[in-house]
């Protein structure tokens, strides 16, 4: 009995495992051809001889007056986390959650290193998304909705937690005609948790107090908006416990249950001899 149920599980393990090593192959495929267009689009909007503070302003001088994007009737109906739909419909970059995805994507290609940063209302819920980028150890906030970095009265660069001051806030702002006051940084995180339903479980209480500053230790943007990357990153451990289990279940096999088994690389071994060795003839 239990060498029956063992084959069945050991059948589905291998098949899983041939499914998984496709969708890793097809997500791998994907992540690289986002990449690729992302790296040609960074190209040509980007001094490749620029400073960091300077792609930062060619990536907002883009968003601000580029070329005309297309402009879709229905924008609900649009790939929101796809990087290629976002930088290419004049809606998207009207959104300060696609158009914080863009300049991210952007960002990246051009080797600065970015994450969004979600401004939160007194309930939690995201009230306007923004970006931090590390500027000589620094990380300064960028609004790309409103294509601007924000700085303060004497014109410097300015971070989260210098925005946390009332007066420099409204310094920052007054600079940006139209920016509501209330999109301030009093309550702010890289990971929404609510919109995950192990809220419930406190789940953001629980990794605050294990792994204090979890959420700016990872980049967890690019997990969650880019959804080739997300693919790549289950496919890859969903093929690594996989392989792991298989691993297990040959031990099972050979050691406990002792029965026989198809060993794959014994048979390769021998495949591979029979194939390229010279046969004696007598």
């Amino acid at each position: 009995m239990r060498q029956k149920l063992f084959r069945i599980v050991w059948r589905q393990a291998n098949v899983a495992l041939v499914a998984s090593l496709l969708a890793l192959v097809y997500s791998a495929g994907w992540e690289y051809s986002v990449r690729d267009y992302l790296a040609g689009f960074g190209d040509a909007i980007i001094p490749s001889n620029a400073t960091p503070e300077q792609r930062v302003d060619a990536i907002l001088q883009w968003m601000r007056t580029g070329p005309p994007r297309s402009a879709e009737p229905t924008p609900t109906g649009l790939a929101v986390r796809d990087p290629e739909t976002t930088l290419n419909y004049q809606q998207l970059l009207a959104v300060c959650g696609t158009a914080t995805n863009a300049f991210l994507n952007l960002a990246r290609t051009s080797d600065l290193q970015v994450r969004r940063l979600l401004l939160l209302s007194p309930d939690r819920n995201t009230k306007h998304v923004v970006a931090e980028v590390l500027l000589e150890g620094r990380w300064i906030v960028v609004d790309p909705t409103y294509r601007m970095v924000m700085r303060n009265a004497r014109g410097e660069m300015v971070t989260r937690r210098e925005l946390q001051n009332p007066q420099t806030f409204a310094e920052a702002i007054a600079r940006i005609p139209g920016y509501p006051p209330a999109y301030n940084y009093d309550r702010f995180a890289h990971v929404r948790i609510a919109r995950l339903p192990l809220d419930g479980f406190r789940l953001r209480a629980v990794l605050d107090r294990v792994f204090p500053a979890w959420d700016e230790k990872v980049d967890w943007s690019l997990l969650l908006e880019r959804e080739s990357f997300f693919s790549l990153a289950t496919a890859s451990f969903v093929t690594l416990f996989l392989l792991l289990l298989r691993l297990f279940l040959a031990w099972y096999a050979d050691h406990r249950l002792k029965m026989p088994r198809f060993h794959l690389r014994t048979h390769l071994a021998r495949a591979g001899a029979a194939f390229f060795t010279t046969p004696e003839i007598k």
